[in-house]
Parts: structure tokens; C-alpha cells; sequence
């Protein structure tokens, strides 16, 4: 009995666990990242790579599918362009781009994040 109670424990805190999803942009400095993409000029590099207005890197054939994994593209930018952006920086940029481009944070209730 103890262990059947045990493991409706487990399941019904999983299942709350799985219900409230962390933010990953969660108290990120959205006037920060606005001003280090264009102190870096983000927009301009990615215009060159891409051509036009540089919008359609935004959407690599799927590649970057969750605010993890713009979160990672972010880092990388940084790392091949030695941008020298600390971890906050990288969370600041990444919440702007999810806020104007990707809009993960916002599907995980149904609410915008501002």
C-alpha cells in the first residue's frame, strides 16, 4: 500500500512538474539585449549572411525549434565573432529575439511575455 501511495506521489508531482514549465528568459534585461544587438550590430551581419533585411535567418530550416536552442545560437554568435558576451548578456539578447522573433516563451501559457 505504502509503495502504491509512493508512486501516486511521484506521478502527481510529475504531472505538476510538466504543468508550470520554467522560463528560460525569465528576468532577462530585454533594454540590455536591445542595446548590444546594435551595439554589435547583429542585423547588419545577418543581412550580409542572408541578404535582405536579414529576417529570414530567423528561421533556419527548423534548427532553432525552443528558447534553449536560441539561447545556444545566441552563445555561438558570441563565441565565433569574440564577442566577449557574458551569460546574462547572452540570456538579454535571446529574450529579445524570442520576444520579436520566435515567441517561445510566450506559447508555453498562452500569454505574451513582456
Amino acid at each position: 500500500m505504502k509503495r502504491l501511495l509512493l508512486v501516486a506521489g511521484a506521478l502527481c508531482a510529475g504531472a505538476a512538474l510538466a504543468q508550470a514549465p520554467q522560463r528560460l528568459f525569465d528576468g532577462a534585461d530585454l533594454a540590455l539585449g536591445e542595446r548590444l544587438l546594435k551595439e554589435h550590430r547583429c542585423a547588419e551581419c545577418h543581412a550580409r549572411r542572408v541578404g535582405g533585411d536579414g529576417s529570414a535567418i530567423f528561421r533556419p530550416a527548423g534548427r532553432i525549434n525552443n528558447a534553449a536552442r536560441l539561447r545556444g545560437m545566441v552563445d555561438y554568435c558570441s563565441n565565433e565573432l569574440n564577442l566577449g558576451l557574458f551569460p546574462e548578456d547572452v540570456d538579454a539578447v535571446a529574450a529579445v529575439l524570442d520576444r520579436d522573433h520566435y515567441h517561445f516563451e510566450r506559447r508555453l501559457d498562452g500569454s505574451a511575455k513582456r
